[in-house]
């Protein structure tokens, strides 16, 4: 089925950077304008969205993720997911977090302020081309109390084998956070299936959803490692009927909610998200994965030897839903990127290499212009 109608139109240009900005949905697109419009004119909006939105989305994320609605928090990216984690955690003086080197730049800016209060920050190097669970596994020590790691890395599509890492945690007692941010909804996930305790995504790359939206899952056992903090009113026990809450027994009300952030009921951002998640959902997760892995087939397929090598892993069982591509020498990676925005073909330039990153707007002919142009 061709599904390009749910898109603009890319006039011209070829558009392979869904791992950067995923385009919104037209669907996405009419569901902010009208919530826009409840701001223009505030007697039209419906009272109940303040709570029935974002549950609206907490239960979207579920049926496409596994999980428990509640076990959700709407957060406004990747980065309140890790912070809330970062927080909340009991940290020990000589505690240790594991990070992969090379890793998004969020996971070192959560934890390495944690080193003034004794936490040790230990970064973890691959002992081949792609970090594995393994490399994160044989640096596990009695200090060890978290991993922080990304599902599918930003830099190389790499796909960490969760649940091997995530049984290793279990027997040593440690903590396991996943970034999903390039992978939710490209790939079926089962969060539960994972292993992990924590995860966290952005929401403007896979899941088609405006900038400043996300989520944080926190597995439901999991939740008692998190020590009270603030939260947002609107996760108070109660809280739909705020007008007439007793003020002397005042608490948070059970599941992930005490973690959204603030303003949950953003009504341009989250109805857009809902609207895209829905077309997610309609789709199915599975159909944009075969989409997508069938496109990157044929670009590795078509790849110009003598040009351009695979920097992400061969098989793709190993990697998330793109590749990425670098020039024989690696000077001429960022030419054959000018190359391409000449050519109006957009893609990625991450860590010196060519990040191809498709979604459901694309099609063969986008990848041969694609292999045309680094070709030429």
């Amino acid at each position: 089925m061709d599904y390009r109608s749910e898109f603009a139109e890319f006039d011209g240009v070829t558009y392979l950077n869904a791992a950067g900005q995923g385009p919104l949905p037209l669907a996405s697109a009419r569901a902010a304008q009208a919530a826009l419009e409840w701001k223009k004119l505030p007697h039209r909006m419906p009272e109940s969205v303040y709570f029935d939105l974002p549950d609206r989305v907490r239960s979207l994320l579920s049926g496409l993720m596994g999980g428990e609605p509640e076990e959700f928090a709407i957060t406004s990216g990747a980065s309140s997911g890790m912070a809330a984690v970062a927080s909340s955690f009991d940290w020990k003086p000589d505690d240790e977090v594991l990070l992969g080197r090379g890793e998004f730049p969020a996971h070192f800016s959560t934890f390495m302020p944690l080193e003034a209060r004794g936490v040790r920050v230990k970064v973890v190097a691959p002992s081949d081309r792609f970090i594995s669970a393994d490399d994160y596994i044989a640096q596990i020590t009695a200090r060890t109390r978290m991993i922080s790691a990304s599902l599918v890395r930003f830099d190389d599509g790499s796909r960490l084998d969760a649940p091997r890492l995530a049984a290793a945690c279990r027997k040593a007692d440690v903590t396991l956070l996943l970034d999903l941010s390039q992978c939710a909804c490209a790939i079926p996930i089962g969060l539960r299936e994972t292993g992990a305790d924590f995860a966290v995504s952005s929401g403007y790359k896979w899941l088609l959803s405006p900038y400043g939206t996300g989520f944080f899952w926190a597995r439901r056992e999991a939740m008692e490692k998190l020590r009270p903090s603030p939260f947002y009113w609107m996760a108070l026990e109660g809280a739909r009927n705020f007008h007439s809450l007793p003020l002397d027994k005042l608490k948070p009300a059970g599941g992930a909610r005490r973690w959204d952030a603030p303003e949950t009921a953003n009504f341009s951002n989250l109805s857009a998200m809902q609207a895209s998640l829905e077309l997610i959902e309609r789709v199915g997760v599975k159909t944009i994965a075969e989409h997508n892995q069938n496109l990157m087939t044929h670009l590795i397929e078509r790849l110009p030897r003598d040009t351009c090598v695979l920097a992400s892993p061969n098989t793709a069982e190993k990697r998330g839903p793109y590749v990425c591509l670098m020039a024989r020498t690696p000077a001429r990676t960022q030419e054959l990127f000018e190359k391409l925005r000449a050519a109006q073909v957009f893609v990625s330039l991450r860590e010196n290499a060519l990040r191809i990153s498709p979604h459901l707007y694309n099609t063969e002919r986008d990848i041969a212009k694609l292999v045309s142009v680094l070709s030429s």
